[in-house]
């Protein structure tokens, strides 16, 4: 029997009608990429905590921390929810989430300032969210400083000062704080960007998986059929793999243009420079997903063995945890993960502007996974061709 003369234009059909008919794979390969990123991005669209509830026990009563205490309620973090004459009563909000945070004014309030001694003012906090404390945090602290100031000014001034020579002791030093690369300081330009490459990545994981594993329940354990078209181990990892590349450079090329533009993520990238990134990218994840798809041998399994790796992977990146606080072993671990690389390259991209140069030691490492990962596919269809060639031979 004649071997066809293009047998990877057979692997791909046939690939690309298995994904076509299957509506579990479908759900992987072009729903979850189409509406995950929507999801995110609708949650965490807010960005930043706004008029986070807070109660005040002020225990002075004096005009002077009321003054503070209005101050606090003017902020765009912080709003005044409730006043309390004790901190249990203050407390018993917070445990029926009332409120968030709990300003505590201490009776010596006034009489320390008055007599030039240090006061303290307590602020407490809910510690469910991180977010709760920062914002509480900055609304009080930035009341506190200009209340300091304002204090400098009247020790300081004379009959015949002037109000320029007020303004330079309330400020010596004049700074201008500017929030680089998140103008918002939001958490949805600092998260979804990583986000979305963990999501190419999973969504690869389990539709190869998925697919993996219908094949071997059809096939009697093996992945690929006992035909002519399958004994070209090339012809089968590029007809898999091209089927898969091509439809998730689609799906990142919208999640990274239209999922961007419609939340108003930051997005300095060329379309260009996107897709210069996408290709080693996806080529990485598309062969790393082949690979460790050999180890599926039912369909629902893809689920057990990628989904749980999400959240360890994203903090493996190095983007929502430090870099240089993680241990060099699980470094090691990161690094065998296209989206460790993915994540810190697509996040100087897209919000930094930076070019292919700039990330030239992300985009080397992401050929080098594709090239392993590659490798490692054709040795496992290697394999899987002997295995199908044996069963032909015993039936």
């Amino acid at each position: 029997m004649t071997r066809p003369k293009f047998p990877i234009l057979h692997v791909w059909m046939d690939e690309l009608s298995e994904l076509v008919k299957d509506e579990g794979i479908l759900i992987f390969v072009i729903l979850l990429p189409l509406a995950y990123p929507l999801l995110y991005a609708m949650i965490y669209n807010t960005e930043t905590q706004r008029e986070l509830p807070m109660c005040v026990v002020d225990e002075s009563m004096s005009q002077r921390s009321r003054e503070f205490v209005r101050r606090v309620d003017a902020t765009q973090e912080v709003r005044i929810a409730a006043h309390a004459t004790d901190m249990s009563q203050a407390q018993e909000l917070m445990r029926r989430r009332d409120v968030s945070a709990i300003l505590r004014i201490p009776a010596e309030f006034d009489s320390d300032i008055w007599n030039g001694r240090q006061t303290v003012v307590g602020l407490y906090s809910d510690l469910t969210s991180m977010l709760y404390y920062k914002v509480a945090y900055l609304g009080v602290i930035n009341v506190a400083q200009e209340t300091n100031r304002n204090i400098k000014v009247r020790e300081r001034m004379t009959p015949a000062s002037t109000a320029r020579e007020d303004d330079v002791a309330r400020w010596p030093i004049r700074f201008e704080e500017v929030k680089l690369y998140n103008p918002q300081g939001g958490f949805a330009a600092f998260l979804i960007p990583p986000v979305l490459m963990l999501i190419l990545q999973q969504a690869l994981c389990l539709g190869v998986g998925m697919s993996m594993g219908r094949a071997r329940e059809r096939f009697r354990g093996l992945v690929i059929p006992p035909t002519r078209h399958y004994k070209n181990t090339l012809a089968i990892v590029l007809g898999k793999g091209l089927v898969h590349f091509l439809i998730f450079m689609l799906m990142a090329l919208y999640m990274s243009v239209c999922v961007t533009r419609w939340f108003s993520l930051p997005q300095l990238a060329h379309f260009a420079t996107l897709v210069g990134f996408f290709v080693p990218y996806l080529l990485a994840c598309t062969y790393m997903a082949i690979f460790w798809s050999s180890f599926i041998y039912r369909r629902e399994d893809c689920i057990l063995l990628f989904v749980f790796m999400s959240i360890p992977l994203l903090f493996l990146s190095g983007v929502s945890w430090p870099g240089a606080s993680i241990p060099p072993l699980w470094k090691a671990v990161g690094a065998a993960f296209p989206s460790t690389w993915g994540a810190n390259a697509y996040v100087r991209i897209s919000g930094m502007g930076a070019t292919l140069g700039d990330v030239h030691s992300e985009l080397l490492a992401l050929w080098v996974l594709a090239g392993v990962y590659f490798l490692l596919s054709c040795l496992t269809y290697m394999h899987e061709i002997r295995k199908s060639v044996g069963r032909s031979v015993l039936s």
